[in-house]
């Protein structure tokens, strides 16, 4: 059994946790490129335990089947996309590019995992990244090729899934989904073994179970330029939080930063935003917090117009000049640790 007496950074959410003796264990592991905690409140060590060993061995299994450019079934469906080849495919990842698809859609094609070939050239498809831009021919290429989710085809027959791809220049690339359906997939697995009270963090996003105790989970949103948290809140049960930061994955050349979040409409980086939260719930609510930060963080200051597209209420933006702007909503629901933030509500 682990305990932690102190904040627990995990990429964007801070987990707000005291250090008296309670029935509270908490797992900790790397995954999805990222650090992942499991908590699971008010059970035997011995049944936590085993719920927890279920999870992480979930999250490796997606980790393998849904990592963009190492050996996996997705590395598998690019390629055979590249090669205008048609390639089978799971019911589950059959399931996972039509929600992506309609995600996408509903963004107005601001949420895109079919660029991965942009990510890529922008270097992000590796553990460490060089400060080096790619080269502006390519870049254009590429954007003027569009790649996009609809350019996929899916066709399902007795037995068989296939997928094939109308623009060989479609790389799947759902870093920005993937965590978020990996929490959702926890969720149900802990239900199914009768785990009430949980709080799963993968790299920032964030779904809680029940509560801790007698009180909800709190959780601190991390300062995208400070080492501590801008805010915290409670998660209620079946709620999750997710943020998108320029902070996470990064480089700077010149004095300029460049972030993975790759606007598809020119394939640069996002500008104008440090970072996005936003606040999900219902049975999808893990899916939600992942993908629609990204239409957000991308639109920058007509953030509320893509949060309305996303049909989210509960939505943060941090402008690049440390403003923060919010959602009614999302005001009602945080606690800023600094009181002197400035802060401007949306009407």
């Amino acid at each position: 059994m682990k305990f932690f007496c102190h904040l627990f950074l995990l990429s964007g959410v801070f987990l707000l946790s005291s250090c008296n003796k309670e029935p509270l264990y908490q797992e900790q592991g790397f995954v999805f490129g990222t650090l992942v905690e499991v908590s699971v409140y008010g059970e035997k060590t011995e049944t936590a335990k085993q719920a927890v060993a279920a999870i992480m061995q979930e999250f490796q299994r997606l980790h393998n089947l849904l990592h963009a450019w190492k050996p996996s079934l997705l590395s598998d469906v690019n390629a055979a996309f590249e090669n205008n080849k048609t390639i089978e495919i799971t019911p589950e990842l059959e399931f996972i590019i039509r929600d992506a698809t309609q995600l996408s859609a509903q963004s107005g094609g601001l949420f895109n995992p079919a660029i991965g070939g942009l990510v890529k050239l922008w270097g992000f498809h590796a553990d460490e990244f060089k400060p080096a831009l790619p080269a502006p021919k390519s870049l254009a290429e590429l954007v003027t090729r569009h790649p996009q989710m609809a350019d996929i085809l899916l066709k399902s027959a007795p037995g068989k899934i296939t997928a094939h791809s109308r623009n060989r220049t479609v790389k799947l690339d759902l870093g920005g989904y993937a965590k978020g359906y990996a929490l959702d997939r926890a969720a149900a697995l802990l239900k199914n073994m009768g785990i009430k009270n949980a709080l799963i963090n993968i790299g920032g996003n964030v779904l809680a179970l029940g509560k801790h105790g007698s009180r909800h989970w709190r959780v601190g949103i991390q300062h995208p330029r400070k080492p501590a948290p801008i805010a915290s809140l409670d998660l209620h049960d079946g709620e999750a939080i997710g943020t998108s930061g320029d902070y996470q994955r990064y480089f700077e050349l010149d004095g300029k930063r460049y972030c993975h979040l790759i606007d598809p409409r020119n394939g640069h980086p996002a500008e104008g935003v440090q970072a996005v939260t936003v606040l999900t719930s219902g049975n999808r609510a893990g899916v939600l917090s992942d993908a629609t930060s990204k239409p957000l963080f991308i639109s920058a200051m007509d953030w509320l117009a893509a949060a309305e597209k996303m049909q989210l209420g509960v939505a943060m933006l941090i402008d690049s000049n440390g403003e923060v702007r919010l959602t009614a909503a999302m005001h009602k629901r945080l606690q800023f640790t600094d009181k002197n933030i400035r802060v401007k509500v949306a009407n």
